[in-house]
């Protein structure tokens, strides 16, 4: 287990490190001077030199990426182009926005899809069956912005069942709650499908495995065969995809943020790539993407913790 541990953040570490090697070239692969780009061409030649300085834009490049790593290592990712403001603490002031949508994009997303899932393979080859197949597909083939603009004009615009933009009043628990329904809706709806699939799949696998057809012929109880055995090997695969989930939703949301008006870290990066605020680009991509390699790892580690095959074959 030790082994496998260090293995895979050996690993993350490895694409954490490249990530950062990315981000800092990408400022060095568009045309022209990154002082004058990240300014604009308005901007004069002494504001130019004194970006340029406190950027470490005047220092070699190899020092410079040097410099931008080890900062990022100790929470440092630069400071806001307008206001002068640290990047770090910009972000810790979106980033719960997010965490909240993706939370409750997942959340509903599994209290449908597992269920579904597991009542497909049940029910194998008969019309709930059938059914779930085909809302599933429907559901994977929707794009979330797609979703995102119908739910906002039906619900909110055209029936007013629901608030439309903004995440809520500020400490009032109940506007935010309702001010996350729709954004999570749109995020999670394809996940439904994605879910109810993978449990499928996987139920049937397990159901035909010699232990669950003897403790059937045992006389057990089909809820206690299905749930008490067979549904706690078959959801092991499923960790890994809920894992990838909440990483793909933290791209998803930035759609929905943007139309939804949610100030969450998408929102911040499209709104920073428009003003051509790089150093908020590099952080807010930065931060997603340690998020998401963190919680694909946090998935692997559980499915090696849970999974006897897996621990044995370390």
């Amino acid at each position: 287990m030790l082994y496998y541990l260090t293995k895979r953040l050996g690993l993350s570490a490895v694409v954490v490190g490249l990530v950062v090697l990315v981000l800092f070239s990408l400022l060095y692969f568009i045309p022209g001077d990154p002082a004058t780009i990240a300014l604009g061409p308005r901007a004069t030649e002494e504001a130019i030199a004194r970006y340029a300085e406190k950027m470490h834009l005047d220092e070699p490049v190899w020092r410079q990426f040097l410099i931008y790593f080890g900062n990022a290592l100790t929470g440092d990712l630069g400071l806001d182009v307008f206001s002068d403001r640290p990047v770090t603490a910009i972000i810790m002031e979106r980033i719960g926005f997010t965490l909240a949508l993706v939370g409750a994009g997942m959340g509903w997303a599994m209290l449908l899809g597992i269920p579904l899932g597991c009542l497909a393979a049940v029910k194998s080859n008969s019309w709930i069956d059938h059914i779930t197949g085909v809302l599933s597909v429907g559901t994977i083939a929707i794009p979330s912005f797609l979703v995102s603009i119908w739910a906002l004009l039906i619900f909110a615009v055209h029936l007013r069942w629901l608030p439309a933009i903004g995440a809520g009043e500020p400490g009032n628990i109940g506007d935010q709650l309702s001010h996350l329904i729709l954004p999570a809706f749109a995020i999670g709806l394809s996940w439904v499908g994605y879910l109810a699939r993978m449990v499928r799949a996987s139920m049937l696998e397990v159901m035909g495995e010699n232990y669950i057809r003897s403790a059937q012929a045992f006389g057990l109880q089909p809820r206690r065969v299905i749930f008490g055995y067979a549904l706690r090997v078959a959801i092991l695969p499923t960790i890994t995809l809920i894992g990838m989930g909440f990483g793909g939703m933290i791209s998803s949301t930035v759609f929905a943020e943007i139309i939804f008006a949610r100030p969450g870290i998408g929102k911040l990066i499209f709104d920073a790539v428009m003003a051509r605020n790089f150093p908020i680009v590099q952080g807010a991509v930065l931060v997603a993407t340690g998020l998401y390699i963190f919680v694909v790892l946090f998935s692997d580690i559980l499915i090696a913790w849970f999974d006897p095959r897996v621990r044995e074959s370390l």
